[in-house]
């Protein structure tokens, strides 16, 4: 689901990611949504070229993805925390 934030609220779009059939109610970010979003929302002209898109709110997460189309592809970004480190044994 993608829906327009007011103007001034920091972020351009709100989007939401329901992934129940892989066990999971909602993920809090998903890169590869927000590419295709980004590429329906830029080519349909219902956002600007660059812009903000905010997920995982309703989550209690403050997700943040960057998104922009450089000539014909539309590239997505944002900053990760690390929340696990370790080594898996096989």
């Amino acid at each position: 689901m993608v829906g327009p934030h007011p103007p001034g609220s920091g972020a351009d779009f709100e989007v939401r990611a329901f992934t129940a059939q892989v066990g999971q109610g909602e993920d809090p970010v998903t890169g590869s949504l927000n590419a295709s979003l980004g590429q329906w929302l830029i080519g349909t002209g219902r956002a600007p070229s660059s812009y903000v898109a905010a997920q995982g709110t309703a989550l209690g997460r403050r997700g943040r993805v960057y998104v922009a189309q450089i000539g014909d592809d539309v590239w997505v970004g944002g900053d990760t925390v690390t929340g696990v480190t370790g080594f898996v044994h096989t």
